[in-house]
């Protein structure tokens, strides 16, 4: 399975999810496919809470919901 981080954004009424190019290509993903998307909410425990602690990556993120 293949793991990738996206974010989400509102088109109209809807809630978008952009497929990120280097999967499209890894995948050979092409238009008008079905694909299927397993949705899971990550969130980014701790944000904030030390000063010059380095920002999270895609990495750390997909790690921690393992």
């Amino acid at each position: 399975m293949v793991k990738y981080l996206t974010k989400t954004r509102k088109v109209g009424g809807s809630i978008v999810v952009t497929i990120p190019k280097e999967l499209v290509g890894n995948q050979k993903i092409k238009e008008n496919q079905y694909v299927e998307i397993t949705v899971k909410k990550c969130r980014k425990d701790g944000f904030g809470i030390l000063k010059g602690m380095a920002p999270f990556t895609v990495e750390d993120e997909l790690a921690a919901h393992e």
